[in-house]
């Protein structure tokens, strides 16, 4: 059934491209995704594919029973894009202003649209249930994932697949790694409440600079001097606002970054840390401080036997010389929620076009072909599960 899958999904290549550009002309911020859903919905539809929209607010959940009994097995992709200029000149350029797909979600879609499409038409000679979860808001916490979960997506579910088409990494490559793979990712917001005055005549302010100064250096202090080296954390304080005339002392300062880690225990030991060093920091220079501390996706743990499954799977596909184990990245994705909750695992499809940006970049953009090699490993691993 494989060789026939492939052949399918192979035929189906030009069809991705052309749901890709479309999705990428016309990308909808998190949470605001109602064209894309109401398009994914009608793709499904017009199949005759049983398909559930509004799952857990824009989610959409198609099911396909095979014609054998078997396992249940679920595969992933998110549809969100972001608040970012197209600066890309090429014909399928965002036709949306200050909105556009930079991290491949687009790419995501098509992928595993036709994916449901060829596993529709083989269903009579296929085992077990195949869902397809199309998620709405990985980019923005508290993401969808979790609010689909909730509302049902994993039901009957035994094992889950997703991946990331990744466009630093060469096209025709796929990467994976058991255990902990993405990271947990929170951010903070910290309020200096000092006395402003005039420059002057500092010895009668408190000065909200100074102050924030000083929490920008203590805070660098925490991974350098209480995480264990051999375990791994992120803190970066990405914005410090502190606005006033120049013969002015700073009244209030605001801080603001992110926390990055793969534990909980090294997660909770960098938010008593920051408040520690916030409340000690208020306490030395007499002033008050306030700190918002907002977790975000818990990190992504994939599970041991399915990934080393995914692995072999990919080989078989790509060669094992193009089926490498990546290190741990620091980047957030909401699939830990999935996993949480049952065994299955999130790998990095290599997507590296001739120009190539990172994600998040304004000219962000991928080799197609990256869609095909991600259909053919998630779909090969869905139809022989069982």
């Amino acid at each position: 059934m494989k060789d026939q899958l492939f052949e399918k999904l192979e035929n189906a290549y030009e069809d991705m491209v052309i749901i890709r550009r479309h999705l990428h002309m016309n990308p909808e911020l998190s949470f605001k995704e109602e064209k894309t859903a109401q398009y994914i919905v009608d793709f499904y539809n017009d199949l005759g594919i049983d398909v559930q929209a509004n799952v857990g607010g824009n989610g959409v959940v198609a099911r396909v029973k095979g014609g054998k009994p078997g396992k249940t097995i679920a595969l992933r992709a998110d549809f969100d894009a972001l608040p970012i200029q197209d600066e890309k000149d090429v014909p399928y350029k965002s036709t949306v202003p200050g909105v556009m797909h930079a991290c491949g979600h687009d790419a995501h879609t098509a992928t595993l649209l036709q994916l449901a499409k060829a596993i529709h038409e083989l269903h009579e000679d296929l085992s077990g249930e195949f869902v397809f979860i199309h998620q709405h808001a990985e980019e923005l916490a508290p993401g969808g994932a979790i609010s689909m979960i909730e509302d049902g997506c994993l039901d009957g579910v035994d094992v889950i697949f997703g991946t990331h088409l990744w466009s630093q990494t060469a096209a025709g490559t796929i990467e994976y790694l058991v255990g902990p793979t993405m990271a947990a990712a929170d951010m903070f917001e910290i309020t200096v409440q000092g006395a402003g005055g005039h420059g002057a005549n500092p010895h009668q302010t408190k000065d909200a600079i100074v102050i924030g100064s000083q929490l920008v250096t203590n805070l660098q202090q925490i991974v350098a001097r209480r995480v264990d080296p051999v375990q791994s954390a992120v803190l970066s304080v990405g914005s410090f606002v502190a606005e006033n005339a120049f013969n002015v002392i700073a009244d209030t300062a605001q801080l603001r970054g992110t926390v990055r880690t793969f534990t909980p225990d090294i997660r909770d030991l960098m938010e008593d840390e920051i408040r520690r060093v916030v409340e000690g920091t208020a306490l030395a220079n007499n002033c008050t401080i306030h700190i918002e501390y907002k977790r975000g996706y818990p990190a992504v743990v994939n599970h041991e036997k399915e990934t080393l499954y995914l692995k072999e799977i990919a080989e078989d596909i790509l060669g094992e010389e193009n089926v490498l184990e990546t290190a741990p990245h620091m980047g957030g994705e909401d699939f830990s929620y999935y996993l949480e909750q049952i065994p299955g695992t999130f790998f990095f499809t290599g997507a590296k076009p001739e120009n190539d940006f990172p994600h998040h970049h304004p000219k962000f953009d991928i080799d197609e072909n990256a869609m095909l090699t991600a259909a053919k490993a998630l779909g090969a691993a869905a139809i022989q599960f069982n």
